[in-house]
């Protein structure tokens, strides 16, 4: 059943088109051992945000698309790789992938059980290419199964979140774990931010949240407090979504099409998480077209989406993945799950950011009167609902243009708060 590495590296070209799923999906074990390599003439990889590091990138003759940066993209591109950014959100990834026809698709996956490989902790915008890949005699299905991916499971009929191995090619066994994210311990202004957010919270919510300081301080608060009855419907499922379930406080009661599950399209978090995962019907993986389909998100009963963002104008325009239109991150799925809940009567969108960050010892504010030239907006100011800082929330949907940047002005930093309003006040500007 099972190929010898080697026999799926050679089985690339030196000229050649390779794709694999974003972050927990990568088979990392596959790229280290296709790193090896020094003969590309032409590799072109397309991904998103690496779990790690691969000298693979560091190749002459390989070129990597990203449609999301991470540490280690970020990092490549630093040291000279040959990287770019492909701006899409994460549902496009989807029809971005079925246009560029990659002959090789690579996943990791559980271990076989029956015939069956689980698609472990990653559906996203891969799972039909790959398929595709495994019917076209002249493309080609590489997926490296460990012991230690959890098996997980899909909805079915219509998302089984599983290949059948005969569809593979190269079935690869190695000893890989799953990316190690833990999150850092929250700070004082993260905790703030996470108290502002909770008053609008209550028991019946159906969430979503990510990775970082304040969505996981949230999940604590309600996993350690007195509401309940909660559903979760999120793009990412982290290690703060398992101990809210783990209290005894999800129940799924959501109204929507996937009552009874939790519904994500990836996992990352500690290797707890994952041993949590294993086998546990209660979360479900669903290709990201579904789990982050903005109509969808709109069904769920008092949705709350929890997301972050690296600036804010007084227009309400969101600044997420780029720094002075350098990029940072990517797009992801900020902009559906801030449009989501929008599309109810009684969803609400919270972009949770600190009001100020030091660079190069200058505290710099952001909350900005207008966004720097050359800035990329990430979400548009009229999809946006509520923003939140350690100083209180900002309140937009519904209100006029100088209302919105007197609101947004009103949670600037204290040291810049005075001019952020003396700009609102004869908002909009000539």
């Amino acid at each position: 059943m099972f190929s010898e590495m080697s026999e799926a590296v050679a089985a690339i070209r030196s000229s050649d088109t390779l794709a694999v799923p974003l972050g927990p999906g990568v088979p990392g074990g596959f790229f280290h051992a296709l790193g090896e390599r020094d003969d590309f003439e032409h590799l072109e990889v397309f991904g998103a945000l690496l779990p790690d590091l691969y000298q693979l990138f560091m190749r002459s003759g390989v070129h990597y698309r990203s449609g999301f940066f991470g540490p280690a993209e970020r990092f490549l591109r630093d040291a000279g790789a040959s990287v770019d950014f492909v701006p899409a959100d994460f549902r496009r990834f989807e029809p971005v992938l079925h246009h560029l026809n990659p002959r090789v698709m690579a996943t990791s996956a559980a271990m076989p059980v029956d015939g069956w490989v689980s698609l472990s902790v990653h559906a996203g915008a891969s799972v039909d290419e790959m398929h595709r890949a495994g019917a076209d005699p002249e493309r080609l299905l590489i997926v490296e199964a460990s012991p230690h991916f959890p098996r997980t499971f899909g909805v079915p009929p219509e998302h089984e979140h599983r290949l059948h191995v005969d569809e593979i090619d190269f079935l690869v066994q190695t000893d890989r774990q799953p990316l190690n994210l833990a999150d850092a311990p929250p700070t004082s202004v993260e905790m703030a931010i996470a108290e502002h957010a909770m008053a609008f919270i209550h028991s019946g919510c159906t969430l979503q949240t990510g990775i970082g300081g304040i969505p996981s301080q949230i999940a604590k608060l309600l996993a350690e407090g007195p509401l309940g009855d909660f559903g979760v419907h999120s793009e990412m499922f982290t290690t703060g979504l398992m101990h809210l379930h783990r209290s005894g406080k999800v129940t799924n009661n959501r109204g929507s099409r996937f009552d009874g599950y939790s519904i994500t399209t990836f996992a990352a978090g500690v290797p707890e998480l994952y041993e949590w995962l294993h086998e546990n019907k209660e979360v479900r993986f669903l290709p990201v077209r579904v789990v982050n389909s903005p109509e969808l998100i709109a069904t769920n009963r008092n949705m709350v989406t929890i997301n972050g963002a690296l600036a804010v104008d007084l227009a309400g325009q969101v600044v997420a993945d780029t720094i002075c239109g350098k990029q940072f991150s990517g797009i992801g799925g900020h902009e559906d799950f801030v449009s989501g809940p929008g599309l109810s009567a009684d969803g609400r969108s919270l972009i949770c950011v600190p009001s100020s960050s030091l660079v190069n010892g200058e505290l710099v504010s952001r909350i900005m009167p207008k966004l720097p030239s050359g800035s990329v907006v990430s979400t548009p100011r009229h999809q946006v609902d509520i923003v939140i800082t350690e100083y209180g929330a900002a309140e937009l949907q519904g209100r006029t243009i100088r209302e919105r940047a007197l609101a947004l002005a009103s949670i600037g930093h204290p040291d810049m708060r005075d001019d952020l309003l003396a700009v609102a006040t004869t908002w909009p500007q000539d």
